[in-house]
């Protein structure tokens, strides 16, 4: 049985998933994950759909450092399906290289990005899910959140440059902590906030991944974007009602907390 398909095919049946970063091979695998379990999805990137097709699956071009384009896309998610169950916080870049030369625009980017638009994508479906006494939110942090990186400059400083730097761990820690505050916040209106923090996935973006930082993970292996995908439907599920202000790590046991 695979990571994707080990769901009842109803287990989220009409329920509306908005998934940012849908284009990516993370938010690819958690598309298609939702969509196995008979959700309705609604991909949103700032980029154009890639690959993906189904009956019902619908795809908006959205900026997740605009709040204008942000609160207009989530407006055409309402008028076609009067609510919004479920969000996805995939969206986001990733930065190499050493604090010393990290210029301010790249810190600019990274934390717009990756922070501020996970905050803006919250804030966007709070009132809607409030009315709904019913919400789920999954946002997408990381182990470098957590760990401080991985690479080991005082070995081999070389390790730094081809490694996630301090503007992506901040911005990920950044996201951990806006889980558990908004998790309080949400939780007497029937809305679990979570997130799935990942350690190193196969991707195009980690194509360079160093081997020798590869070789730290206890289990031998990078992670695939559909594992980190079945923690999503995980923390989604009726079931984990109960389950909130958690960041549930998908590491390979590269870090334990």
């Amino acid at each position: 049985m695979t990571q994707s398909n080990m769901y009842s095919p109803t287990l989220l049946n009409e329920r509306v998933a908005l998934v940012t970063g849908a284009a990516g091979g993370i938010g690819q695998a958690v598309v298609q994950a939702f969509l196995q379990v008979g959700a309705r999805v609604v991909g949103a990137d700032l980029g154009p759909q890639v690959g993906l097709t189904h009956e019902r699956l619908t795809w908006l071009t959205m900026d997740v450092t605009q709040a204008r384009n942000i609160q207009s896309c989530v407006a055409q998610v309402l008028a076609a399906y009067r609510r919004i169950d479920v969000l996805v916080n995939v969206a986001g870049v990733v930065s190499a290289g050493n604090a010393q030369h990290l210029s301010e625009q790249e810190w600019d980017r990274v934390i717009d990005i990756n922070l501020k638009g996970t905050f803006l994508m919250c804030q966007a479906v709070m009132g809607i899910m409030k009315q709904q006494k019913f919400g789920r939110i999954i946002n997408l942090g990381s182990v470098l959140g957590k760990n401080g990186g991985n690479p080991r400059p005082w070995i081999d400083p070389a390790e730094q440059d081809r490694a996630g730097n301090i503007a992506y761990g901040v911005s990920k820690a950044g996201v951990h902590m806006m889980t558990v505050y908004l998790a309080k916040e949400l939780a007497s209106f029937g809305i679990t906030v979570n997130a799935v923090a990942p350690g190193p996935i196969g991707s195009a973006m980690t194509t360079n991944f160093p081997k020798i930082l590869r070789d730290l993970i206890p289990a031998g292996r990078m992670g695939n974007a559909s594992e980190v995908a079945s923690a999503i439907l995980f923390l989604a599920a009726p079931d984990s009602a109960f389950i909130t202000g958690e960041i549930l790590d998908v590491n390979g046991g590269l870090w334990a907390d």
